[in-house]
């Protein structure tokens, strides 16, 4: 039988920061917090990516890929260090062209990224294609997300269980090359009873259509 396990994702050294600091962190001031993670034997960080990225130029007047660079030699080769990107966004406050995307991917894979988590805030499949295909084509694992949240009573059509299948079936369709799927709910506004219904619907799909 294969062994199962759980993996946990430290992720104050991007979502922490952002959403405390808005992601004004300085290197110096939390660098020995990752020698300290690494020595309690966490592996997998979440590092860098969305506001985070930007922060450190707009505000700090530090380098982000500098940054990344110093994380990855403090956690080690093997550490699984992932980012977030906004799909066609990628860390951007626009839409950027194609060569843009692959830019972002390729300089993300140099800088020590292992791992990105890809999202559409729309759940617009069309925003995760090539963004993802480029990510994929760096040689970094395309973790592919469907956004979730919670809605005021009596709207109908999306985020409910139904809308995240259609989200779903969508992207398997697509032929996106990932490595995992992530169900992400950035706003903490989804019930319990949702999250619930949308995993097993997960489970249920893909005991019924292995991949």
């Amino acid at each position: 039988m294969a062994k199962k396990y759980i993996d946990v994702m430290d992720t104050t050294f991007r979502d922490g920061f952002q959403s405390v600091f808005g992601g004004r962190v300085l290197m110096d001031d939390f660098l020995p917090a990752v020698a300290a993670a690494r020595e309690a034997g966490i592996s997998h960080f979440e590092f860098g990516g969305g506001a985070r990225f930007q922060s450190l130029y707009f505000y700090l007047n530090e380098d982000a890929f500098v940054m990344m660079d110093k994380f990855r030699e403090i956690a080690g080769p093997d550490a699984n260090l992932q980012t977030l990107a906004r799909g066609v966004n990628t860390v951007m406050l626009d839409t950027g062209n194609r060569e843009l995307i692959d830019l972002h991917a390729k300089m993300f894979k140099k800088h020590g990224t292992t791992t990105i988590r890809n999202f559409d805030a729309l759940n617009d499949v069309e925003n995760l294609k090539y963004s993802g295909e480029r990510i994929a084509h760096h040689g970094l694992k395309h973790e592919i997300v469907v956004t979730m949240m919670d809605l005021p009573p009596g709207c109908v059509g999306a985020h409910d269980v139904a809308f995240y299948e259609k989200t779903l079936r969508e992207i398997l369709d697509s032929g996106i090359p990932y490595h995992s799927i992530c169900f992400k709910d950035a706003s903490g506004t989804s019930s319990p009873q949702k999250v619930y219904e949308t995993i097993k619907m997960h489970v249920n799909l893909f005991q019924k259509e292995p991949i």
